[in-house]
């Protein structure tokens, strides 16, 4: 199979979701290529075989009419999209555009105001509106006219000039510049001599409105891409390299390389994904994972780029750099998801692509209607021009890209990365989540949780002999023991014996020890009394040849995951406790959290199984993991989440990432992609409702253009002002409803 590769492309030039289509057109084309392009963040993401070059994908969008601009590097962060300048170009054209259209519209407006040739200041105003004012307009309109199409601009250009036009004709050839003319100001259309009006106001309104739309929809783009921008700047700047010599010299951070080890002092940010090989101190990581408390590192840990350095002097080697640190691969997620569509937002680029020719029909008709039927051609173009400009579907072609820009962004604050855009429908269909036992719903370290000495034996007394002996151990439930007890203080062992898989025996204070399996300590003569486990691992301590009593070990579960599991329940969620460990253990996990269905001693490959009999049976299910064995079921699942703290594997193979090692996070996600997906509806609907019951208005001739074009400006605010409300979406989840009010 040949070699596909992908690519992020910033398109220029793209002023609605209609040339976004015609860009995905165009290089879905080409063969083998396969494109999403976004309107929303200006970006083409592309996936092409090895037979296709980078510069053809360029030159086919610039054959299109717009630009095309590839990544600085193969692999480099994602750039935002949002242009500060655009911002900006559009803000001064917007204040041009109002400060000489309030004018043209006191003068049409006001008769007490109009004197003797007010409609020739009226053209001298509205000029360099209708012209330089409207300009992007019209640019896009030719644009897509050399290339054949027509598209949401074209209805604004054509609105603009056919009143502009007529405008002109009715001052040199009609009536309308007569001395002492005076025409009444209406948002309702009204029927008379049509070369006695002027439709200048008509020109002006319509590009003021919509410059403020687009002024608008720049803001919402750059608000939109903050969260993308807060993860690309949370990495430090420069860094303080140790040299063989144990000099430090300050160098950018994109000089690091693999291998280089490099000092990070209190206070300061860890320049890269690495391990720490000498120092200790604690890391505030709530920037990257939204956890506030501090992560205590030591020789060995492994921290991220981008945290910062809360306590003491660290050396740290760095592993990982520029476009493979975390920070990087968590920016790039979010961009990705950004760039996607989701099927809904598919529905409306469809509905986007055959919109504008409809459209144009209906103008003509209706233009042509009212010619036929008697009515004065000044009326009937009116009619026709406002039909124009009511019908541009803006707030459809916003709907999707600004929910889920903003949904996506806020999650990304939260520590929750969406994949991509079709996961949102997945999340709504969603009725069983599958949950993994070790690292999901328990932390994945072994820990003492209970103890039942022998007479005559204290608690503390039993943990102290058997931790000594397993101080000299690596294995977990070792560790567990020691960590239970505290290693400061413990006595020293001698004669240490270890015996895999059973125990260990030694000699502490002249005392003879033996601890493990209650086998190991039955089989040196002592009586080990049955005791329940509980789906606990036990461990027997002997002494000196008499049972001294029992510990506990266990992995610990999860603080807060009976509470997750309980809002699974309530968002419609049947559990259930997956596992590869005993059947015994996993029942004991599963009380614990309220999770009463439970598989159990399931290898990698059952667990695949196990999900598929679960769709098979009618259920479409989440599946929660973190390790590498779980990655097939990851991929399985008809909803993938993965915890941030588990495997790469894990995470590649999820729909959904949750940056947090916390399970809570799990109901966040589903409940912030579905709150997204209610905004896109919300919008949806609206935005068919609005154009279903203006376009009507308008081919009746009940409104006039400048009501169309304020109608349309104001839906198109509506929509982005709806999916604004996303990012007021609480940290805690649960209260969603009230952010995302709208029809489903």
């Amino acid at each position: 199979m040949a070699e596909v590769r992908d690519i992020d492309l910033q398109v220029g030039g793209m002023t609605c979701t209609a040339c976004a289509a015609r860009v995905e057109k165009k290089l879905n084309r080409l063969a083998g290529v396969t494109a999403s392009v976004n309107f929303a963040t200006e970006t083409a993401h592309v996936q092409f075989p090895a037979t296709v070059e980078l510069a053809e994908l360029v030159r086919t969008v610039e054959a299109t009419g717009y630009s095309a601009i590839p990544p600085a590097s193969p692999g480099a962060p994602p750039e935002t999209t949002a242009d500060p300048a655009v911002e900006r170009s559009l803000r001064r054209r917007l204040v041009a555009n109002a400060v000489l259209t309030a004018p043209v519209l006191l003068l049409a407006m006001v008769p007490a105001l109009q004197f003797a040739g007010w409609q020739w200041l009226v053209l001298v105003l509205a000029t360099p509106v209708l012209s330089w004012g409207a300009w992007p307009f019209h640019r896009a309109a030719l644009t897509n006219l050399r290339h054949g199409t027509a598209t949401m601009d074209t209805l604004v250009s054509l609105g603009v000039a056919v009143s502009y036009g007529w405008s002109l004709y009715a001052l040199g050839f009609g009536s309308a510049g007569e001395p002492g003319m005076t025409m009444p100001f209406t948002l309702l259309a009204e029927r008379g001599d049509a070369t006695s009006h002027i439709y200048l106001e008509v020109g002006a309104a319509l590009t003021t409105f919509l410059t403020v739309g687009r002024w608008l929809e720049a803001r919402a783009k750059r608000r939109a891409g903050s969260a993308l921008r807060a993860l690309l700047e949370l990495g430090a700047k420069d860094v303080a390299l140790l040299r063989p010599d144990g000099s430090e010299h300050r160098v950018p951070v994109g000089t690091l390389r693999p291998g280089d080890r490099f000092v990070v002092r209190p206070g300061e940010k860890i320049a890269t994904d690495g391990v720490v090989v000498d120092g200790a101190s604690v890391v505030d990581a709530s920037l990257l994972t939204g956890e506030s408390v501090p992560v205590e590192v030591a020789a060995a840990s492994a921290v991220a780029g981008g945290t910062v350095n809360a306590g003491g002097r660290l050396v740290v080697e760095a592993t990982r750099v520029g476009a493979d640190t975390q920070l990087a691969q968590l920016a790039r997620l979010v961009q990705q998801a950004q760039s996607g569509k989701a099927p809904v937002q598919r529905l409306a680029d469809r509905i986007s692509a055959v919109f504008v020719p409809v459209v144009l029909l209906v103008a003509a008709g209706t233009l042509g209607l009212w010619l036929v039927t008697g009515a004065s051609s000044g009326f009937a173009i009116t009619a026709a021009v406002a039909v124009l400009i009511i019908a541009c579907p803006c707030a459809l072609g916003l709907a999707t890209p600004t929910a889920l820009l903003v949904g996506t962004g806020r999650g990304a604050q939260l520590g929750i990365l969406i994949k991509g855009p079709e996961v949102l429908e997945s999340t709504r269909r969603v009725d069983t989540a599958v949950l993994d036992k070790t690292g999901t719903v328990t932390t994945g370290q072994m820990a003492v949780v209970d103890t039942a000495p022998a007479a005559g034996v204290t608690a503390p007394e039993l943990l102290r002999y058997a931790a000594a002996v397993e101080h000299a151990s690596e294995h977990p439930v070792a560790r567990a023991v020691v960590a239970a007890a505290g290693p400061a203080g413990l006595p020293a062992v001698t004669g240490f014996e270890s015996l895999p898989g059973l125990g260990a025996k030694g000699t502490v204070e002249d005392r003879k020890v033996v601890v493990g399996r209650p086998g190991l300590v039955a089989a040196e003569g002592v009586t080990v009394p049955e005791l329940d486990p509980a789906g606990r691992t036990p461990v027997a301590v002997a002494v000196d040849g008499r049972y001294a009593g029992m510990l506990f070990v266990a992995d610990t579960v999860r603080p807060g995951a009976a509470a997750a599991v309980a809002r699974l329940r309530e968002l419609g969620l049947a559990p259930v406790l997956l596992t590869g460990d005993t059947t015994a253990t996993a029942r004991a996990v599963a009380a614990e959290v309220g999770i009463d269905r439970v598989v159990a001693e399931v290898m990698p490959a059952d667990k695949v199984e196990v999900v598929r009999r679960l769709q098979a049976d009618g259920r479409v299910v989440a599946m929660v993991g973190d390790g590498v064995n779980d990655a097939p079921a990851l991929a399985t699942a008809d909803l993938g989440l993965a915890m941030g703290t588990g495997t790469d594997v894990a995470i590649e193979a999820s729909d959904l990432t949750l940056v947090r090692g916390d399970l809570a996070a799990v109901p966040q996600a589903i409940e912030l992609s579905r709150a997204t997906l209610r905004t896109i509806r919300g919008n949806l609907f609206w935005a068919f409702a609005y154009n279903s019951a203006a376009i009507p208005l308008a081919v009746a001739g009940l409104v006039t253009p400048v009501l169309a074009a304020l109608a349309m400006a104001l839906s198109s605010l509506a929509v982005v002002a709806n999916s604004l409300r996303l990012t007021r979406f609480p940290a805690g989840g649960g209260v969603v409803r009230a952010v995302t009010s709208g029809r489903m």
